[in-house]
């Protein structure tokens, strides 16, 4: 499962992630717009103080494991390859690295129907090809309900593409995971 925000979006995914199952077998992968000078390890402390799975940035080529979070690290581009993960310091994209449609359409990709996205609040359309590509592949597509974001730009725009299967609150998107987790 890979997960996208920018504006708002830490808070987002703090929420989000307090509220998945100790035992939750889901591995997600995150990209979050942020600065590309932004203090190594503060996001990762943040989330795994909120979080009961372990929470770490992904470094290239670790092997994917069930029941864990993973960060895109500050500047670099996250893919999501079979059984692995992959860092990329391509063009941004956006004008964001990490980007959510390279993360969103290498998932889909990797795991095809196996695989799902969720987009967060935000301010731009950031994570709109991925989720058409996402729904292409058979994946699950998911997006924060906008009346709940800080910023609804990026929730609408997803929307607007028409392949978004749910538009839910956080804990609404939290329980759907905790689901696919227990599967």
């Amino acid at each position: 499962m890979v997960v996208g925000g920018s504006w708002g979006g830490l808070d987002a995914l703090g929420q989000l992630v307090a509220l998945l199952e100790e035992g939750c077998s889901l591995a997600l992968a995150v990209a979050l717009h942020r600065a590309a000078d932004s203090p190594e390890g503060a996001m990762v402390s943040y989330l795994q103080s909120r979080c009961p799975l372990p929470v770490a940035e992904a470094e290239d080529k670790d092997a994917i494991q069930p029941g864990r979070v993973y960060l895109a690290p500050a500047d670099y581009h996250l893919l999501v390859e079979p059984g692995r993960f992959a860092l990329s310091i391509d063009a941004p994209v956006h004008h964001s690295r990490p980007s959510i449609d390279v993360l969103f359409e290498t998932a889909a990709d990797a795991y095809e129907e196996a695989s799902g996205a969720v987009i967060l609040t935000g301010a731009n359309d950031d994570g709109c090809r991925g989720i058409r590509h996402m729904k292409r592949r058979g994946g699950v597509t998911m997006v924060q309900d906008p009346c709940t974001a800080v910023r609804r730009e990026m929730p609408d725009a997803a929307i607007a593409t028409g392949a978004v299967d749910k538009v839910l609150p956080l804990d609404q998107i939290a329980a759907v995971l905790n689901g696919l987790g227990r599967a």
